[in-house]
Order: C-alpha cells, then structure tokens, then sequence
C-alpha cells in the first residue's frame, strides 16, 4: 500500500497551526517539480532581546540575524550568528553558530556529523535548547539531504543525545520538519521523536508565506526560504521579517 504523504503533511501542518511556540524550525525538501531543493528556516521570541532580530542576506549567499534596534540589544550570545553558510554544493543552515563550525569543516575536508559531534546544546538553562541544523550536498550522491538535533538526554546537562537523520532520496512537494520545542513552557520541552512530514511549493513566496502564515502572528519575528537549482545549484533566497517591509 501506498504512503499517503499528503496526510502526514497534514498533520504536520495542523500541529504547528496549533502550535504557538515551536520555537526555531528547519524544514529541508524537494519542490513539486523536483527541480530544485528547498530550506526553509524560521525563528521566533518570547522575550524583547530575541523579538529585537531580522535576516539580513549577503551578497556572497550567506545570511545572518542582526538586532532590529541595536540599542535593545542585551545579550547577543544565542542569537546573534549565520543560520545559512555555503561551500561549494554543499548548503547548510542551523539555528546557531553551528552552521560556522560545519562550513568550517566542510572547507577542510571533513563531514556534517563530524562537525556537529564537537556540539552540544546550547547553555541556556532551563531550556538547554536544541542544535538543529540541516544540510544539503549536491556532491553528495547517497543522500538527498541531512538533518540534526543535538539535545540534553532527558534534560541531563553531562549527556549529550545526538541524533542524525539521512534522506537518500526526496520526495517531490514535501521536505522534512524539525523545531527546537514542541510547543510553549517552562522550561520549554525540547522536541521529540523523528522529523516529520511537510509539504513545500515550486513558488518560493507561496512556501514562505504558508508557513509565516502558519507560526504565531504574537511570537514569529523571521523566516526565509532558500531553493537550490539541482542542475547548476543556482541558489535563490525569499525572506520575511517582522520589522521591516513584508512582515506583516
């Protein structure tokens, strides 16, 4: 029998419509007419200093976050860093400054799991909030794409569980999920079990704007989405900021 992708697609979409606070999300796939790959990463804020935040892309392909008013700024430690780096092929975005460690490995030679196993989650007690990253290496010829989640093993701080997910084929129209929490508290509950279902569109406006439209209109501050032509990796990037034009 037939995997009925579209319901599990559902699914996913209807737990983060329900969802106001899954905190930062990474969503890696394949665009309806297999044409090219697509990333998609958001983030969100509960308090002022991580609501203070914008992407700003460079004209070399990379993307940081920056303080909206610089002047609120109080602490720039968690959330201040590059969520999408590139070497080659090989396109990586996370949700911290993880995404230095992987582009650095890559340049010299070494691998995605290589990198992320001198990571841990990040120290911010309660939460020790998740590293989740994502890769996509067109020179990669067994798999499609990676994803990651680095985490505290039942919120014990001496161990780290390391969790990788390999995708040897894509799946045209949908991608893979993944946040840093599965929903509001305190502490914030990390997320949990394996990456799920969802699904992503040929126009990367339509995938932005589902989404945005999607996380809660109090709490989401940035996303953007990023395709890669498979032919020539041709990249291009759509992004959304709340402060700023488009951010509705």
């Amino acid at each position: 029998m037939a995997t009925n992708w579209q319901a599990l697609a559902d699914r996913t979409v209807r737990r983060l419509r329900e969802n106001a606070y899954p905190g930062r999300g990474i969503i890696i796939g394949l665009t309806p007419d297999a044409s090219r790959y697509v990333q998609v990463y958001w983030i969100m804020g509960r308090s002022e200093n991580s609501r203070n935040r914008v992407f700003v892309p460079e004209p070399n392909g990379f993307l940081r976050t920056e303080a909206a008013d610089p002047a609120k700024l109080s602490d720039p430690s968690l959330i201040i860093y590059y969520p999408l780096r590139h070497e080659g092929g090989a396109h990586i975005v996370t949700n911290g400054d993880q995404t230095d460690t992987i582009w650095e490995a890559i340049r010299s030679g070494g691998t995605f799991e290589q990198a992320l196993g001198t990571r841990t989650y990040e120290p911010d007690p309660p939460n020790f909030t998740p590293r989740i990253s994502g890769i996509v290496d067109l020179g990669d010829k067994q798999n499609a794409y990676k994803l990651s989640i680095l985490k505290t093993n039942e919120n014990d701080e001496a161990q780290t569980k390391r969790q990788f997910f390999h995708y040897e084929k894509a799946i045209p129209g949908y991608g893979h999920f993944i946040s840093t929490y599965v929903g509001d508290g305190n502490p914030l509950p990390s997320f949990a079990g394996e990456p799920q279902l969802a699904p992503v569109f040929d126009d990367a406006d339509e995938t932005a704007r589902f989404y945005w439209n999607l996380l809660n209109e109090d709490n989401r501050i940035s996303l953007l989405v990023k395709t890669i032509r498979i032919p020539d990796g041709g990249a291009e990037l759509t992004v959304i900021n709340k402060h700023g034009e488009g951010g509705g």
